[in-house]
Order: C-alpha cells, then sequence, then structure tokens
C-alpha cells in the first residue's frame, strides 16, 4: 500500500510542477540564470543580496511596455537607529532611472525593450533604446547590481553601447544626491546617504564602441570617511566571492536544476555575515534581522554547514554566535536567550523558551565536529554541557522536554513539549557521545549521553506518537488533532519508527502544496524551513526515489520559477523573504539527507547515502567537514543496490568502499 500512494501522490505533486523547459528562467552555459524576456510580462520579483556592511532587497521586472523597474531597498546593519532592537538597521528605499535622463545626441530616449535578465550573485539587465520613432534601437545598455562585499555600498555599473553603424555623442549628467537622517533617530546621530553618478560627461561613441557609467548608494556615520568607490575592483571581489562559493562544496549529479540550485544556495547562505563591533554575525537578512544571531537560523540552521563549505568567514560568525550564546549561562539554568541583536549589545527573548537550548546543543555539537578544530570544541564544550543539562532539567513526567513554544514563536500551537525540540535533543546528545570521546572526557559521558538518548527516542514515540487524520506519524503536541509539517524532525534525526506513515502524511494533499509543506493542515502558510527538513527526512529515512522527485519539483520552483532563485522564508508572511539561513538547509538536503553524512570524530564520519533510481553517480568535491584539508566524495553505482564511494585528496590516500543502499560506511581519515 505504501508504494502505491506515493506513486498516486508523486502523480499529484508533479501535476503541478513547473518543467525546466517551460520555466520562466533557463540555466546558462556559466552557471547564471537567465529570463529571455517574452510575451509574459509585466513581471515583477525580488532578491536580496549581502556583503559585509549592507544588504539590498532589489525589487525589478518588466512593465508591460516591456521597460525596466527598478526599485533598491538598502539596509546598513551597523548603523543602529532608536530604538536599537532587532528591526534597528537603517533602512531607505530607492528609485532610480539614470538611462531616462542620458541623451543622445541632444534627444532623449524614447521606449526601452529589456531583452534578458541574468543572476549570478549580481543582478545584470540587458535593454535596447529608441530614440524619437526610430524602428531600430540606437543604444544597448546592460546594468548590474551588487553589493560591496566589504564596503557599506551598493555598486551600479551601466554599460552603454553604441549599435548604431554611426558615430554619436552620449551625454549623462552628474547626479549627487545626500540624504540625512535625523540626528534624534541613530544609535550614532546623523547617518549621510549618498547615491551619486561618478563618471557623468560627454562621450564620443563610435559604431560599436561602449563605455562604463559608474553609479553607487553608500551610507555613513558622520565624521566616518566616505569611500572612494572602485566599481571594477567592487566587481571583481563580488565575482571572487561567487566563484570560491562555487569551487568549493561542489555538487554534481544527473540533475543540472538540482546542481545549479545547490551552488546559488551556497551564495545566500555564506553571504549574509556583517562584520559588526560584536564580531562577524551572520543574518537572515529580510529587511527585518540584520547584525543578530538565532538559536534557529544561526545554531540549528546554517552554522551545522558552514564547515563543509571551507569559507573562514563563515566558519567565524559560527563560533562568535556561540560565544555570543554562551554569555548567558548561569547556575539557575534560565533560559538562554532566543536572539541576541544590536551587534551583541542586547537581547530578544520575547517567546520564552522556544526550545533554544536543543536548538543550540544540536548545532554546536554538530559544528565542533565537522570544524574538527580541537581548541574550538574544547571551549564549545562547557555550552554544549549545559544546554544538554538545560533540557534535561526541562524533561517532563512523559520523559520528553517542555518548552514554552517553538521556532514559530506562537504563530501556531506548540503546546508545552513539542516534537521538535524533544527531537534535537535526541540528536545533540548523540553528537554529544561522540565529541566527549573526541575530547578525552571520561567514558561515563558518552555512555550516559547515549542512556539518555535511548530512554528518550522511547519517550518520542510513547508521547508523540500517534495516528493523525489517519496516518501512523506524530501528534506534534498534546491535543494536536491535525497534521503538522514538522512531523519530519525525527527523520532527520534517524528516528525511522513511524516513516512509512510520516512519509505519507508528508506528501498527502493535506500538506504537500506546489510551494512544498503546509505548516498545517487546512491553512495557507508554508515555511520552506520545515519543506527542507522533510526533504533532508526523505532521504535520511532511505527513500530516495520520493525525495528526489519532490526535491526535483522544489529547486524547479526556487530557481526557475517566478521567484528566483533562493529558498525562501515564509508566505503570507514576509512575501517569501529570501533569507539567509534557509539556503543553508537547502545545501543540507545534500550532505546530510542525500549523501547520509553524520560525524562522528574530528576525523571521522559516516555516510550512507541515497541513489534515486536512474542516476548511476553523485559528488561532493572540495569538502571540508572532518578534515583540514578539502576532499571528494564520489558515489557510484555498481549493481541495481549495489555502490562503490570513493573519498579521494591531496595528501589523503584514497579510500574505496563498497557497499548497498541503506548500508552505512564509516569513514576515518
Amino acid at each position: 500500500m505504501y508504494k502505491n500512494s506515493i506513486v498516486f501522490l508523486l502523480i499529484f505533486c508533479l501535476t503541478f510542477s513547473l518543467s525546466a523547459q517551460d520555466s520562466r528562467w533557463k540555466i546558462a552555459e556559466d552557471k547564471s540564470i537567465v529570463w529571455q524576456v517574452d510575451e509574459r510580462i509585466p513581471h515583477y520579483d525580488h532578491i536580496e543580496m549581502s556583503g559585509e556592511q549592507v544588504s539590498t532587497v532589489l525589487r525589478y521586472g518588466v512593465h508591460e511596455d516591456g521597460s525596466f523597474k527598478m526599485e533598491m531597498s538598502l539596509v546598513w546593519p551597523l548603523l543602529r537607529r532608536i530604538p536599537n532592537n532587532t528591526h534597528g538597521s537603517l533602512m531607505q528605499k530607492y528609485t532610480t532611472d539614470y538611462a531616462s535622463s542620458f541623451t543622445v545626441d541632444g534627444k532623449l530616449f524614447s521606449r526601452e525593450k529589456v531583452r534578458s535578465i541574468s543572476l549570478d550573485g549580481r543582478l545584470t539587465a540587458l535593454s535596447e533604446f529608441y530614440i524619437g520613432n526610430e524602428q531600430k534601437p540606437s543604444v544597448e545598455i546592460v546594468q548590474r547590481y551588487f553589493p560591496s562585499t566589504t564596503l557599506p555600498v551598493l555598486c551600479h555599473r551601466i554599460v552603454v553601447k553604441n549599435i548604431t553603424n554611426k558615430e554619436m555623442m552620449l551625454s549623462v549628467p552628474m547626479q549627487k544626491r545626500v540624504y540625512k537622517s535625523p540626528n534624534e533617530q541613530g544609535v550614532d546621530g546623523i547617518y549621510t546617504q549618498i547615491l551619486s553618478i561618478h563618471n557623468g560627461g560627454v562621450y564620443t561613441l563610435k559604431a560599436g564602441e561602449s563605455v562604463i557609467i559608474e553609479a553607487s548608494v553608500g551610507a555613513y556615520k558622520e565624521g566616518q570617511a566616505q569611500n572612494e568607490i572602485d566599481n571594477g575592483l567592487e566587481e571583481r571581489k563580488r565575482e571572487a566571492f561567487v566563484r570560491q562559493m562555487w569551487d568549493n562544496l561542489v555538487f554534481t549529479s544527473p540533475d543540472e536544476v538540482i546542481n545549479t540550485m545547490f551552488a546559488f544556495a551556497k551564495i545566500r547562505a555564506a553571504e549574509s555575515i556583517f562584520k559588526t563591533k560584536g564580531g562577524y554575525m551572520h543574518g537572515p537578512g529580510g529587511e527585518a534581522y540584520y547584525a543578530a544571531i538565532w538559536a534557529n537560523d544561526q545554531a540549528e540552521y546554517v552554522n551545522p554547514l558552514f564547515p563543509f563549505m571551507g569559507y573562514r568567514t563563515a566558519n567565524l560568525s559560527a563560533i562568535n554566535s556561540f560565544r555570543h550564546f554562551a554569555r548567558f549561562m548561569n547556575t539557575d539554568y534560565r533560559p538562554i536567550p532566543s536572539s541576541i541583536i544590536a551587534e551583541g549589545d542586547d537581547i530578544w527573548h520575547g517567546a520564552g523558551d522556544r526550545g533554544d537550548g536543543a536548538m543550540i546543543a544540536y548545532g554546536a555539537a554538530r559544528y565542533a565536529l565537522e570544524r574538527a578544530d580541537r581548541a574550538e570544541a574544547a571551549e564549545l564544550w562547557s555550552l554544549i554541557e549545559w544546554c544538554l543539562e538545560f533540557c534535561k532539567r526541562k524533561i517532563t513526567k512523559d520523559g520528553v522536554v517542555a518548552s514554552d513554544s517553538d521556532e514559530l514563536e506562537g504563530r501556531f500551537p506548540a503546546g508545552q513539549a513539542n516534537l521538535s525540540t524533544s527531537s534535537l535533543y535526541y540528536d545533540a546528545l548523540i553528537s554529544a557521545s561522540y565529541l566527549a570521546k573526541e575530547l578525552g572526557k571520561p567514558k561515563t559521558y558518552a555512555r550516559r549521553y547515549l542512556q539518555e538518548a535511548a530512554v528518550l527516542r522511547k519517550n518520542i514515540e510513547k508521547y508523540f506518537g500517534s495516528n493523525v487524520e489517519g496516518f501512523e506519524t506524530y501528534r506534534y503536541y498534546d491535543g494536536n488533532t491535525v497534521l503538522r509539517s514538522w512531523i519530519c524532525v525525527p527523520l532527520t534525526v534517524g528516528i525511522n519508527e513511524r516513516k512509512e506513515g510520516s512519509i505519507q502524511a508528508l506528501f498527502s494533499p493535506r500538506l504537500w502544496t506546489k510551494n512544498g509543506l503546509l505548516t498545517q493542515a487546512g491553512t495557507e502558510t508554508f515555511w520552506d524551513r520545515s519543506t527542507l527538513y522533510a526533504l533532508r527526512g526523505v532521504y535520511s529515512a532511505g527513500e530516495s526515489d520520493t525525495a528526489t522527485a519532490y526535491l526535483k519539483h522544489y529547486s524547479t520552483e526556487r530557481l526557475l520559477g517566478d521567484h528566483v532563485p533562493y529558498a525562501i522564508e515564509a508566505w503570507p508572511e514576509g512575501n517569501q523573504r529570501h533569507l539567509s539561513a534557509e539556503s543553508g538547509l537547502y545545501c543540507r538536503v545534500i550532505t546530510e539527507g542525500m549523501f547520509g553524512f553524520r560525524p562522528t570524530g574530528f576525523r571521522s564520519f559516516t555516510l550512507n547515502p541515497q541513489l534515486p533510481e536512474g542516476w548511476d553517480n553523485i559528488s561532493l568535491k572540495n569538502v571540508w567537514a572532518c578534515s583540514d584539508s578539502p576532499y571528494d566524495i564520489e558515489v557510484v553505482r555498481t549493481t541495481k543496490n549495489g555502490l562503490k564511494i570513493i573519498i579521494s585528496g591531496v595528501g589523503k590516500p584514497t579510500k574505496t568502499y563498497s557497499s548497498i543502499a541503506g548500508q552505512e560506511v564509516v569513514v576515518t581519515f
């Protein structure tokens, strides 16, 4: 019955799937995605991009008449506003249409036709412009937008090309707009925002010649040096960052869409790191959450990914986040705040204990093992141990962990003890047992943690195991009678007692939609985080065919559909913001789900790769987890169920393992 129902549900799902061939966007040879503008206009979208001192949400699109639309929403996380709370970053929206002020031989442009828009860590729009009633365009303009990697600046490069067969005179006005924020609204007083064209003037362009017009938007504190912006240098730095993201932790499979979505996800996961006075802080973004950290977004979602990537700044942000949380350990075992905000100066704890101790222990233990830095791990041990003890003290008479809410902070009911918190605590206990051995702790530590995990696993089954809406799955909390998307969490931590009923429920019409999982059956609300947890869990449960079909559907929607190219936070809340940590969760569908990677020591891990039918090989190249140098993992199908796993790297002996589907392989360097 199980297999037949899944086949039916796959047909249901894929009926609504957007095919890569019919989608708005296409994957280009250079790994970018491109929208060749056709008759399907008007169409508008938004994308977030970030650097160390600035983030921008670009709201762009093509109007019905074929002209380009751009609204730039700028956020400066280090320019703090009053009240200096979670949302206290300086923010401002701007509209600029510089091309409308350009003249050619004394004439303004009369029409614009956008030909293409592309994304590759930058946003590039290519348009043709007409003069008067001419039937052919006279000028091609390519506009590129990207944040500086280190400065509080959004760069805007405008390449103007003469596409006629005669010489023309291009006039570009000098422009500089200066805005001052009120002194009483800034933590540091007045903030100055500057929009400017750097090199306005008159240019003579022969047929086929072009010129680059440089523009930018920046913001500064009073007395702070205003940067001389070299857009060419800033673009090269942005390109170098994207190249680093694409060259490390490279996923290759027979599916181009999933490969490309994985490559883009690494950009968004790693770019949203701000160099605050409290150290590097990874921030969710979304015009709301900057210069702050959360126990879910950072500790639980994205920090366990960073050691895989070999990106120093990301690892610095991860250890820094755990250090901030560790500041709030206390002998009375009061909860650690859910969020540390305002560059580390304040906290937010408005939803009470959301299970934050379990989130932090889960993420910190995995991070410490993967990072394979003994000194860091020894430093993190006290935080991990404290969080485990905190959770232990919250265990109820039914043997599960109590918390005031969960990561949705009361948006949906979570009872007095929820499935997510107990599942994360279970996984943290297992990781802590491995870490205790690596750090040379007495054997009683690892033994006790494993014993506590075994008891908790039985209690999770007894307390949460239930028939919900006809599915043998989990109730999310005591009294829960409708399906919830977080029934997937046990699958991600290896609790598979109810995998069949849970997978059936997740992909039933009660929860699954073309946009992924509903948070609660019978509502319209979806959060990508639960969809991505579910896909990881279904792989971990050994259902690779099912997981891959839905992953392909999801990836095509997010990468090539109408809102691209990243995982999103939620809808309707936030209007599908490109929050950063969700992209980290996408990557973990591959690393922990498809490859079944689980750290077991500083130089050891297990793999349980899942190859769907029709795929003969997958690989991850330049992996840094559990190692001090990069290595490659290649999985090759040898028979219907037989696999060969090859681990190789510079300075490492090649290791080859023969396995079968569903069999765990232990790798030790």
